[in-house]
This record gives C-alpha cells, structure tokens and sequence, in this order.
C-alpha cells in the first residue's frame, strides 16, 4: 500500500486524483483520521495536512504523526511525501525539515524525488525546475506572497533547509534506463536527497518503475502516478467518474498567482456577481465575514454562482503587506473565508469552489470535513471531492485549471 503525506490540501487532491487514475483505490483524510477509524478496503491512503508554512517544529510534528498512523495502518511498503510542483519552500521553509525526520524515521538511505508535472507545465531539467519555458526563479511564483521563489536549482533549495545533501539524476540516466544506478552512484558520494529529471509523462512513468522498492519517494503528484502505474495490479486506467455534483455553488479564492487572478477576472468579465474582502478596510475577520455573507444573502439567485474573493495583482497585495505584515494579512482573511464557508453551507450552498491551498485549507478546517471520496476531475489533478455530510468541494491549487475554470465549475 502507498501512503502519502501531503503538505497542503490542494495538493493533497491532486495526489490522490493521481493515484486513482492509475487504478488505485485511494481514501482521502484532511487531517489525522479520527480515532478508532475503520478504513474501507483501499490500495492507497492520502493524509492532508496544512503544513507549508507553519513553524517547522509543528510541521516535523504533525507530519511524524501521520506517518505513525501510516504505518500503523498498513502503508509500510512506501511513503510518498508531496510537496507543490513549484517546491514552495524559502530557506527557512519546511521541506528539508520534514523530509530529515521522515527519511530518518524510514531509515531512507537515499530519498528520490522530482515537482516535475508536465501535465501541469512544471519540468525538470539538470537539476533545475521550469514553469513552462522559464525558469522557476524566473517565473510569476518569485511573486508569490508567503513562498517567493528567485532560485531555480532544486539541490540548492533543499539543502538550505537540510541537514543532508542533495544530487541529481539528470535525463540521460532516466532515458537510459539507469535511474538505480544513478541513485547507487550518489548514495557512495554521501547524498541523501535525489532530484529526478523528467521532462514528459513518460519519464516519471520510467522513474517509478525504478522506485518501487523505494521506502521514501517525494514530489508532485506526477511521480506518485509513476509508481502507481508501476504496482502490480494497478489497472492503469481511470475508474468511473462520480456523479456531477449539483446545487448551489461558490467560489471563494484567496490565492493570488496569475492563473487565479486569471480565472477571477473570467468569472467578473461573464458578469458573475463578485465581492472583494478588504483586508485594509476591514482588519477583523468576523465584520469581513458578516459584509460577505449579508452581500450574499442580497443576490438575485438568477445572476449565477458569485465569487467571494480577496486575491491580488502584486502590487495591491505588496501594498497589504507593508500595512498589515505578510502572515497578519493571511491569518486574517483565512479566518474570514473559514467563517464564510460556514455561513454559507447553513444557507444550503452544496458546491464550494476553493482557489488556493492555504485559502482550501481554511475551508476545510472550518468545516470539520475529515474527508471524503475523490470523484471526478473538473481539470487535472483537481477533482471534486464528496464529502458524506457536507457540500462537494472542489479545492484548487493556485496555479492549476484553464483560465475559464472557476466560471465552469460552477454551471
């Protein structure tokens, strides 16, 4: 059984939608699952937490937590840790930390991973990881409000947050064939952490294959595909979508990279009814809360599913920052959105739409969803999720969906 910790829940999701394309029967848990849980029969298990930019000591904490129940529960065969396909990390971030203690943990004598996830537009190439045809630090995410990415080579970013060192598996080795002996090579040079190129599917389909055996495997959703596809008995082709769900719906987005704002600005351009929460105007996020949901209750249901909104172009959101402090600003419209969602499934909404990992967590926290059952995909790698008393969700990464998709999911 593969069980994977993920350090957000977006990408959680898009983890899990990944395992199950390959045929895996695959659970999804936001958060620790409750005590004395029963888990249906399954080949995969997903544990979402919300650990991306806590303190690291919480993060190593809570990660080693599902790890137990992992085991405990019979994922000892491999471990997948995701983190975003744009890794997401500063410096002082916690991807090598929470790495250093689950590779502890296993005994991982060396950990393989790649963010690369073509289908996404994110490669890696000699180390260094694109978004699209430019480089990482060269991309919209050095813009990025919490994790400001200028740097571009993998190994770099990790080992300034671990206490291990890093190498690579360049393309050669993976079109050759020799991804295990490429690892062999960097385990006798004392290295601990293992980037894998991959520049299309099929080179993370290779990987995997290779990796099976593996204790501890991490990146994007795309490699856990690869090793899903390389278990024996994975059927290798997508299950029977669920149902559309139906019912009132909204969005609620928070993130702010180009392709939310892009998708924000399709639903206003189509005349969907749209409210902005002011994190200037507005410091307390119960009064954000109560204009939000007052503006709602105001609606014509006729107008459309509407969007509830605090993302930012750059300039607007450095302008918050300056004045409110970059963690205040976020705290207080998380909290705000959380107390929305609420509000808005006891006004009978049953489709919730989330655009962005921190901004989806907040939901689903205020919530209390445990978790639910991956369905069907309103664009790769972001399913709808039903929850068994609760509104479906469909919880977005930032970067991820066409331009039109917040306007369609929500027809």
């Amino acid at each position: 059984m593969i069980g994977a910790i993920a350090d957000d829940f977006t990408g959680a999701t898009d983890v899990a939608v990944a395992l199950r394309r390959r045929g895996l029967r695959t659970l999804l848990y936001f958060g620790l699952p409750p005590q004395g849980a029963q888990p249906p029969e399954h080949d995969a298990v997903v544990i979402a937490l919300k650990t991306r930019t806590v303190h690291k000591a919480d993060a190593v904490a809570r990660s080693l937590r599902a790890l137990r129940w992992l085991r405990a529960h019979g994922a000892a065969e491999q471990v997948y840790f995701k983190y975003c396909s744009t890794f997401d990390s500063t410096p002082e971030g916690n991807i090598g930390p929470v790495l250093d203690a689950l590779a502890d943990a296993l005994e991982a004598p060396i950990v393989p991973m790649t963010p690369s996830s073509p289908e996404h537009g994110r490669t890696q190439y000699n180390g260094y990881l694109f978004v699209g045809d430019v480089l990482l630090g060269e991309s919209h995410m050095r813009h990025h409000p919490l994790t400001p990415m200028t740097d571009s080579y993998l190994p770099r970013l990790l080992e300034a947050q671990s206490a291990y060192r890093s190498g690579v598996v360049t393309l050669p080795h993976v079109r050759g064939q020799a991804v295990e002996r490429r690892l062999a090579e960097l385990r006798e040079q004392g290295v601990r952490y293992a980037f894998v190129d991959a520049l299309a599917d099929e080179d993370l389909m290779t990987a995997g294959r290779a990796l099976v055996r593996a204790p501890l495997v991490a990146g994007a959703a795309g490699l856990a595909g690869g090793l899903a596809a390389a278990r024996p008995g994975a059927a290798g082709q997508e299950e029977t979508a669920a149902p559309e769900p139906s019912g009132p719906a909204v969005v609620l987005a928070g993130s702010c990279s180009s392709r939310t704002l892009e998708q924000v600005q399709v639903m206003i351009e189509a005349g969907r009814p749209a409210h902005r929460l002011d994190a200037l105007a507005d410091q307390d996020a119960d009064s954000l809360a109560r204009r939000a949901l007052a503006w709602y209750d105001a609606l014509d249901p006729g107008d459309g599913a509407p969007l509830i909104y605090s993302s930012l172009e750059p300039v607007k959101l450095r302008r918050v920052q300056q004045a409110l402090g970059a963690e205040r600003s976020a705290a207080l419209l998380e909290s705000a959105i959380g107390r929305i969602a609420r509000g808005l499934v006891e006004r009978g909404v049953t489709r919730l739409v989330t655009a962005g990992g921190e901004t989806s967590g907040a939901v689903v926290s205020a919530l209390g969803v445990p978790g639910g059952v991956i369905g069907a995909e309103a664009a790769r790698g972001v399913p709808w999720i039903f929850v068994p008393s609760g509104p479906a969700l469909l919880l977005k990464s930032g970067n991820f969906g066409d331009p039109g998709l917040l306007l369609e999911a929500t027809r």
